[in-house]
């Protein structure tokens, strides 16, 4: 990707923009909650080679360009925002894919058109009503034993409190200027089995986004220095990032990243997974951030 485009928001000063595009601003390229080797778990999971892909929210092109690696029939993928869009054309294009904009709870794609439906970061940003809508339009466009892979941002335990949730909730919309609104393990599986999936793999990592240890595995040494400079040398980007950072260390013990694969059932299948059994935990952990 040459980001020879501007990047969404781009009228935005670093105080106002979304936390997510300042992050992609100051050079940041892995923006998933779970980093780079929770979404190669998921995308392993999710069968990619040779199948119909479509991407709901695919932002910079990371991810899209991780699915081209791995051998799809073709993909498409969905963003509300032309310069998105036009960033990961420039990802997928050699490998014959292709973008639309369009509303990931709208896409204008056929129904039963997909094998693979993957979004990452996109539901936790979302209302509860929108969440429900872009989880039935994935449901419609893929095809029967067609999979829905998703990547988000999860509260644990099961049991957290509901003021503890909204706790959260509301001082992750203030640090990062997003109406975030993850939920937990248990909530996420809900979710997509009331809209008729059943859920076929469940897998978690620490939320260590700001991390060290996990900027430097996602990025890379030259992406973290990059990132350095540019925090060096922007003092209200700078105040932004370390107010996330202190916000997901106040809450650490809550936030995980939760990675889903569910599947539309055949005609006739009734199976479901009992998620408690379904659970992959990774307690290998990132490092501290002390």
């Amino acid at each position: 990707m040459t980001q020879k485009e501007p990047l969404p928001f781009a009228q935005r000063s670093d105080a106002d923009i979304p936390g997510h595009w300042l992050l992609a601003r100051l050079g940041k390229r892995v923006l998933r909650p779970g980093g780079l080797e929770l979404t190669s778990r998921l995308l392993a999971a999710a069968n990619i080679h040779g199948a119909d892909v479509v991407e709901l929210g695919p932002g910079l092109g990371r991810t899209a360009r991780d699915i081209a690696a791995l051998g799809p029939r073709s993909y498409v993928g969905v963003d509300d925002s032309a310069e998105s869009s036009t960033l990961v054309q420039e990802v997928v294009a050699a490998d014959g894919g292709r973008t639309i904009v369009a509303d990931a709870a709208d896409t204008g794609l056929d129904a039963q058109s997909a094998d693979v439906v993957v979004g990452e970061a996109l539901l936790t940003m979302q209302s509860d009503k929108a969440k429900k809508a872009i989880v039935d339009e994935a449901h419609r466009i893929l095809r029967p034993g067609g999979r829905y892979a998703i990547h988000e941002l999860g509260l644990l335990p099961d049991s957290l409190p509901q003021d503890t949730k909204e706790a959260i909730r509301r001082d992750l919309a203030q640090s990062i200027k997003v109406n975030a609104r993850p939920m937990t393990v248990q909530e996420w599986t809900d979710l997509l089995t009331e809209s008729g999936f059943e859920i076929e793999n469940v897998d978690r990592a620490p939320m260590a986004l700001l991390r060290p240890a996990r900027v430097i595995a996602d990025e890379g040494i030259i992406g973290t220095l990059r990132i350095l400079v540019n925090l060096l040398t922007r003092p209200a980007a700078r105040n932004r990032v370390l107010a996330m950072r202190r916000t997901f260390r106040t809450y650490r013990d809550a936030l995980t990243a939760v990675a889903i694969v569910a599947v539309v059932p055949q005609q006739g299948q009734a199976v479901t997974l009992d998620v408690h059994q379904a659970v992959v935990v990774d307690r290998r952990g990132d490092g501290d951030d002390h």
